[in-house]
């Protein structure tokens, strides 16, 4: 009776061994938004060729920097910066994104990650 039960275990354990093996990992790729230097208006998100102040994405977003300087991004927990050529991973919230040293009439760009 006890090599039944243990040989009922053994095949309960490879079923769910074996079940997990194929499972799908459930981590989201990241969204890449990329930041891009133009004028007029200094930086602007490029998203399939066109050039936008606003961007909403489904998360994660990785936002790519190829501007002229630096990018200051406020967000729902933290000030980060973002040097050219570098990228930061963002999670869900609302950001806003400027350049460091950016002059007042140069776009603010606004970022929602959801």
């Amino acid at each position: 009776m006890k090599r039944i039960a243990v040989l009922y275990l053994a095949v309960a354990l490879l079923a769910v061994g074996a079940g997990q093996a194929f499972a799908h990992p459930t981590h989201a790729t990241p969204t890449k938004v990329t930041v891009v230097m133009h004028d007029p208006g200094c930086h602007w998100f490029s998203v399939n060729g066109a050039l936008k102040t606003k961007l909403a994405v489904r998360g994660p977003a990785k936002l790519f920097n190829v501007d002229e300087a630096a990018l200051k991004v406020v967000g729902p927990s933290a000030t980060r910066r973002v040097a050219i050529g570098k990228t930061l991973l963002l999670g869900k919230g609302t950001y806003a994104i400027t350049m460091v040293g950016q002059a007042s009439d140069d776009n603010h760009l606004k970022l929602v990650v959801r």
